[in-house]
């Protein structure tokens, strides 16, 4: 489970970059409850989405032709540079370097050998999303893959993962989690493409989930406002009800309302 207190190698933000950012915020504020706090010049107009005044994802304007609509994580790193040079060795591409954000802290782009794009964060001012876990916050991640065991292998080699099988009927789930934490810490999880028939056309990418009260409603209520249910809800016992949406303009993503962790 995601959890503010972030460690090297879990996801600590979150942002979408959209060719209409102002179109976009329309559409997740109502989906998620979030206050939009567009960015000024000095900060390239990149954008904060808040949910009760903490920070839920960021956001920014973006050129379709250059840059794919779509959702991006960042995992947390104390060394960007350290980080590049691991991404580098096991067979990933450096798309930005690493590079300071006004003092914020730092961050930089790559692409893992599938060509999957993924981003670092390392904390300065700003340590990371201000909220996760809660209704209309991040709260889980997912890597459609063509291989998992290579996947888990560039990934463990470079946050040092924890790689992790949950069984279930018919199968098992690959579950990732940061290097000497619990298996309750466990953040994501990492899918074979042909298992999933939503997935098979795709190429691989990493997908976010955000935590919602009902799922029905959400995915209701995304299609109303323009978006698109790519798988509709579906349970999953001691998991809870999920479904895979896509904004209006094509950024995926996916919603959850969980099962209730039972009382220790």
């Amino acid at each position: 489970m995601l959890t503010t207190d972030y460690k090297d190698g879990s996801p600590n933000w979150v942002d979408l970059g959209t060719p209409d950012l102002d179109g976009a915020a329309g559409f997740y504020t109502d989906l998620f409850g979030w206050d939009y706090r567009p960015g000024g010049e000095e900060a390239g107009g990149y954008a904060m989405f808040q949910l009760d005044g903490k920070i839920a994802a960021g956001g920014m304007a973006v050129a379709p032709e250059e840059v794919r609509t779509a959702w991006t994580l960042y995992f947390q790193t104390s060394d960007a540079e350290a980080t590049a040079a691991a991404v580098v060795k096991a067979g990933g591409t450096v798309a930005v370097e690493p590079r300071d954000v006004m003092g914020l802290g730092r961050m930089a782009i790559f692409a893992d050998p599938a060509g999957v794009t993924f981003s670092v964060w390392q904390p300065g001012r700003i340590e990371g999303l201000g909220v996760v876990t809660d209704v209309g916050s991040l709260c889980w991640t997912e890597l459609y893959t063509d291989d998992v065991p290579a996947a888990a292998a560039f990934y463990g080699s470079v946050f040092g993962w924890e790689i992790g099988e949950m069984p279930f009927e018919g199968g098992s789930y690959t579950v990732v989690k940061a290097a000497g934490t619990p298996d309750q810490a466990a953040f994501g999880g990492l899918v074979p493409i042909g298992t999933d028939p939503v997935e098979d056309a795709e190429r691989p990418y990493w997908t976010p989930y955000f935590e919602v009260g009902d799922c029905d409603v959400t995915a209701a209520a995304a299609e109303q406002s323009g978006g698109k249910v790519r798988l509709s809800p579906v349970s999953m016992e001691g998991v809870g009800r999920f479904a895979k949406l896509a904004d209006p303009y094509g950024a995926r993503f996916a919603v959850i309302a969980s099962a209730p962790v039972p009382a220790a």
